[in-house]
């Protein structure tokens, strides 16, 4: 086993809860793992034999585009889209984070981790 791992894919995005959120936006930072047999592939040295990050990447930025009130939505879209569209997948991770949220004081960030 092995993992493809694309980490803090940056998205301006209009997700969130608040009205505000979905009309002025905020940057998101989507970081993806993907644990898949390299086996094939390893000796192959043939994209055809391997889970394609750039069309994952792909698939991500498609979901991104899509406004939700949650987090938690965008997560599970994603990871929908990814086992629907790629061979390979054993297990995927997919980490969300919204930069300065509104929380209501000072915060980096705010993000979920979906598995499956």
């Amino acid at each position: 086993m092995g993992l493809i791992q694309i980490e803090n894919m940056e998205f301006y995005a209009y997700h969130g809860h608040y009205k505000e959120e979905q009309i002025v936006g905020n940057k998101f930072l989507v970081s993806l793992t993907i644990e898949t047999d390299m086996t094939k592939p390893s000796r192959s040295d043939s994209l055809k034999d391997a889970v394609n990050y750039q069309a994952a990447y792909r698939l991500v930025e498609t979901e991104m585009e899509k406004k939700s009130h949650l987090l938690e939505n965008i997560a599970k879209r994603i990871l929908d889209a990814l086992y629907r569209e790629l061979d390979g997948i054993k297990k995927a991770t997919i980490k969300i984070a919204k930069i300065n949220p509104p929380v209501g004081g000072k915060a980096d960030s705010v993000s979920i981790t979906l598995s499956r």
